[in-house]
């Protein structure tokens, strides 16, 4: 099996060794991406799987057994091929790899379910080229808007209308991808963790529970440039000053809440600028980006009301004017407990241990699970580096990975 999963890793991400010092760039709907994703289609064909389109470029490969009728809801398993710029070639690819790799598995045990199972290819994961995520499961999900979303521009001025139509694919058409209920019984996605949590645990893999979607805040800071040499320190009105403290407040008041016990929650101050970043110059405007992340919904607004708050008593004692806006406020979402369950006692018939854990990252799941029961499984990745070269998960560890999947097709699908 390792060695099945080595050369279809390597014929996904197109390339004749994974070390790659400068990574693997398949931004959304780039040729690249769209060379991966035919490289899928081959190796889903090669299973005598039948391949489809769909509107919005997802490529859906269907293993569908004599005695089952067409129409029968799937068991879909996937992830998708895209990276981020300079990323790693098994974000993503593992849970595209794992899930043909439980297909030849079962074929290789002479299994047949008892349903029809499914390989997902999504297309647009990563946020890297347009900044939104997502694109093919949110069609898929019947989450896209496309009309917001049409004009969105890369750094290069292409828009997402048109980037979707150089592919082939016809824009206004992308709504017809969202699928029905009756079509899918559930929706299980394999990814590396991008953390440390099942490696440090010393578990061989880790079900999931929910997804810590963001709250983001804006915050715009307005103080009164001036000469840094003749401006006494009591006259100023520093804005990054006043940053400076906020910054360390999202950071000192997320730890708190964790050690006060319970949900874990983290917050970032992640983005910075400051006008007009002259040497000689007092700033008088700072813009911050602050990302706050927790599955549990409620300690998500209690950071972002302790931050306002802070604010306030930033503005009195700097004398400067603060604005915050929400960018993004998403509910985080929380998967289907006996899909988690069922996970989970895969693992234990696979021989492998679990560490259940939440997710701080968003992944296709999340908007799959609006629609149908959804669950995710992890597997270790290297010191939890990920979006960036030396991502990387073992052939062991994706062995396991295809384990848990086999098991669970096994007992999903059994006669």
């Amino acid at each position: 099996m390792q060695q099945w999963l080595e050369e279809r890793l390597l014929k996904l991400n197109l390339t004749e060794t994974m070390e790659k010092p400068d990574g693997f760039s398949r931004l959304s709907y780039s040729a690249e991406e769209w060379a991966a994703r035919a490289k899928f289609i081959e190796l889903a064909e090669e299973l005598g799987l039948a391949v489809r389109e769909d509107a919005a470029g997802n490529a859906i490969a269907r293993w569908n057994p004599p005695s089952v009728t067409e129409e029968a809801p799937a068991i879909a398993f996937g992830s998708h091929v895209d990276t981020v710029t300079n990323g790693g070639g098994y974000d993503g690819v593992a849970g595209v790899l794992c899930a043909l790799a439980t297909v030849y598995q079962l074929q290789e045990d002479g299994f047949v379910p008892a349903k029809p199972l499914e390989v997902i290819c999504f297309a647009s994961e990563e946020s890297a080229r347009f900044g939104v995520s997502t694109i093919g499961s949110k069609a898929m999900s019947g989450l896209l808007d496309k009309d917001t979303l049409a004009d969105v521009k890369d750094q290069d001025g292409v828009t997402i209308k048109e980037a979707v139509e150089e592919r082939g694919l016809v824009y206004d058409d992308t709504p017809s991808a969202a699928r029905s209920e009756a079509e899918l019984e559930e929706f299980i996605e394999l990814h590396i963790e991008q953390g440390t949590r099942v490696e440090q645990a010393g578990a061989d893999v880790g079900a999931v529970t929910a997804i810590a979607c963001p709250i983001r805040l804006q915050v715009d800071g307005q103080g009164k440039a001036g000469h840094t040499g003749t401006t006494p320190m009591d006259r100023r009105k520093d804005a990054l000053v006043m940053a400076a403290e906020l910054i360390t407040f999202v950071y000192e008041r997320a730890q708190a809440l964790n050690e006060r016990g319970g949900m874990p929650i983290v917050a970032t101050a992640s983005t910075v600028s400051c006008e007009p970043n002259v040497m000689n110059v007092i700033p008088d405007r700072v813009q911050l980006g602050i990302d706050i992340r927790s599955v549990s919904d409620a300690l998500k607004e209690e950071l972002a009301a302790d931050i306002r708050a802070k604010s306030a008593e930033i503005m009195a004692r700097f004398r400067v004017t603060l604005e915050i806006a929400t960018l993004v406020n998403n509910p985080s979402v929380q998967l289907d407990p006996s899909i988690h369950e069922a996970l989970v006692g895969a693992a234990g018939a696979a021989g492998l241990t679990n560490y259940t854990l939440e997710s701080g990252a968003g992944h296709d799941v999340m908007n799959m699970a609006h629609r149908w029961p959804a669950g995710l499984l992890f597997i270790p990745c290297r010191d939890g580096l990920s979006h960036h070269p030396d991502e990387h998960a073992s052939l062991a560890d994706l062995e396991n990975g295809v384990k848990v999947l086999t098991a669970y097709v096994k007992n999903k699908a059994g006669d």
